[in-house]
């Protein structure tokens, strides 16, 4: 086989790699299967109440642990008037702003002060939770399920008092509520100045008989909320139980109902691109935690929940449990702090840095390093780029070298080319020969190709997931790296009043990646075969139409790189002779 039709395969390969591995990964590596609930299965220790079944609306509310099918009020109303309609909390921190219900004590409204829908300066804040009632109501909320026994419970209608009119970062807000049988519950809720509830649950029994009763949190989303489709990426229902991550789509939990399973420590959640709802129970307990899915009326609801061990309340004493809420953004830097100060386990892997994870990770820190002394992620990503071409630069040089001696002997491989035309084993034969008598590996051409695979997969991962590069301006009109070129080359670059349709969407920066790596394609040996001539040339054209869709981050740097990779390989060409005056190949 010759070096172009190794090249060749090497580009394909590399093409089903960049757009391909995740699925492929999964595909061959399936998560376990997680069997389906089976009732007489002891719970933890046998001290948590098995599942029962759903409530009819309108009726207190199920046991924690179990779907909570509450139903909206005939006709959804808009999110003002829900939460005009009961007394709240306001919450007050530099990252969020919101309210809790003080009937029902959920956290129930939330918006991001740091991120807006869209780049413009006017744009609204990002809402992430919106109380039971909108149209997409998320929503947190903590509790206690009496196991069975006829004890009196606050539930979603329970009316708590508070100790403060705002919650703040500084002034906690404990939440109480009485019922007649002799049981207070109070509820301490501290947030910290990012996106962190601490909860502290207290019952304390002023009664005759000692209770029990079992600590449950949840996390319920209604309607199914629009993904980016990207096989990339997760958005959904997931966890780390046991040390291991979970992930399950919204068809997933809607086709299996329910997913049920015990761990200690660890978290879980639901996640969408840039942003998570998530329940932290004490790293030190062992839960139930389960994946719901069912329907209130026609609307699909997905929730996750724990439920802890029961804990005994003596008469005259009190109880207590603690947990947390992560309700935000994202970003890396903060989750990982979290992971460290609570020991949360894999508490990073809520970003999707995928199967490259040991490559993805690193490489956003040190992209993240360089933005912090330069202040721009475009200009970060140029200089990250000339950072890994020094790290490969021996291994290029190689590789260009070998490319160049196979330019030179382009005039010798076309003669034998000619001389064996109706002979294709004989050619072979020869052209072994020759590239064994000149001392030449022709696969050596492909390793930088292949050797940017998993770099460039990689840092797709990282500007298409990390909530960094979300809205991060370049220069002119990138006024985000995370999504494609906003240009077209079929309208005149907005000269003409026209939209095209996405697959014209053809920008300005993925042609000058085009043009780079057709002016790169220039410098390598041509084949041959005038077939592998003209699927090389048309290489270009296909990586500008597949790029022009990718974020325009990868682009540059794509470009970037074809640059940078042009200049070396001239210069060693250059040297050895495989261009320049007195280097005339024949033409195929």
């Amino acid at each position: 086989m010759t070096d172009h039709k190794n090249l060749i395969i090497a580009i394909v390969l590399s093409i089903v790699i960049l757009l391909g591995f995740d699925y492929v990964y999964n595909l061959l590596y399936p998560p376990p299967e997680v069997p389906p609930e089976d009732p007489s299965r002891p719970m933890v220790e046998d001290t948590i109440p098995a599942p029962r079944a759903p409530a009819t609306p309108g009726v207190a509310p199920t046991p924690p642990g179990v779907e909570r099918p509450a139903m909206a009020p005939p006709g959804v109303e808009t999110r003002e008037r829900v939460l005009a309609q009961v007394p709240r909390i306001p919450i007050r921190t530099p990252s969020l702003e919101g309210s809790i219900s003080l009937v029902g004590a959920r956290l129930d409204d939330l918006r991001l002060l740091h991120y807006r829908v869209t780049i413009a300066p006017d744009s609204p804040n990002i809402t992430l939770l919106s109380p039971q009632g909108t149209a997409d109501a998320y929503f947190a909320e903590l509790g206690w399920d009496a196991g069975g026994q006829p004890i009196t419970l606050p539930g979603p209608d329970a009316v708590w008092q508070a100790d403060r009119d705002t919650l703040t970062p500084e002034a906690p807000v404990v939440l109480t509520w009485t019922n007649d049988e002799g049981l207070t519950f109070r509820r301490t809720i501290a947030v910290d100045e990012h996106y962190m509830f601490r909860v502290t649950q207290t019952v304390e029994n002023a009664t005759g008989e000692a209770v029990t009763l079992f600590p449950y949190s949840l996390v319920s989303r209604h309607g199914t909320p629009p993904t980016s489709g990207f096989f990339i990426l997760h958005e959904g229902p997931l966890g780390v139980l046991n040390g291991t991550l979970r992930e399950f789509s919204y068809s997933d939990l809607r086709d299996r109902g329910v997913i049920s399973d015990t761990t200690t420590g660890g978290w879980l959640g639901i996640t969408d691109k840039y942003w998570l709802a998530a329940l932290i129970p004490i790293q030190t307990q062992t839960v139930n935690t389960r994946f719901v899915h069912h329907l209130a009326g026609a609307t699909d609801v997905y929730q996750v929940d724990f439920i802890g061990q029961g804990i005994v309340i003596a008469p005259g004493a009190s109880g207590s449990w603690e947990s947390m809420v992560f309700a935000g953004a994202k970003v890396a830097r903060l989750l990982d702090a979290y992971a460290e100060r609570y020991d949360i386990v894999r508490f990073d892997r809520a970003i999707d840095f995928g199967w490259f994870y040991f490559l993805t990770k690193p490489l956003f820190y040190v992209l993240v390093w360089i933005n912090d002394y330069v202040g721009n992620f475009g200009v970060a990503i140029l200089i990250l780029t000339v950072l890994i071409k020094l790290v490969f630069f021996p291994l290029a040089n190689k590789s260009y070298r070998a490319m160049s001696q196979m330019r030179k002997l382009t005039p010798e491989m076309m003669k034998l080319r000619e001389r064996f035309a109706d002979d294709k084993q004989r050619l072979n034969q020869e052209m072994m020969a020759l590239y064994k008598r000149e001392k030449v590996n022709p696969a050596s051409g492909c390793l930088p190709i292949l050797v940017q695979i998993p770099v460039f997969f990689a840092l797709y991962k990282v500007l298409f997931v990390t909530i960094e590069m979300r809205h991060a301006p370049f220069f002119g009109w990138i006024n985000d790296l995370s999504v494609p070129d906003p240009t077209s080359i079929f309208n005149l670059f907005g000269l003409i009043p026209w939209s095209p349709p996405t697959f014209l969407m053809i920008g300005a920066w993925p042609l000058i990646m085009g043009l780079t790596m057709w002016l790169q394609m220039k410098l390598n040996p041509q084949p041959p075969d005038p077939l592998q001539a003209k699927i090389f040339m048309a290489l270009p054209v296909v990586f500008t139409f597949m790029l022009a869709h990718f974020p325009a981050g990868l682009v540059i740097y794509w470009t970037w790189n074809n640059i940078l990779s042009i200049l070396q390989q001239w210069v060693i060409m250059r040297r050895m002779g495989a261009i320049g005056p007195g280097f005339k190949p024949t033409s195929s």
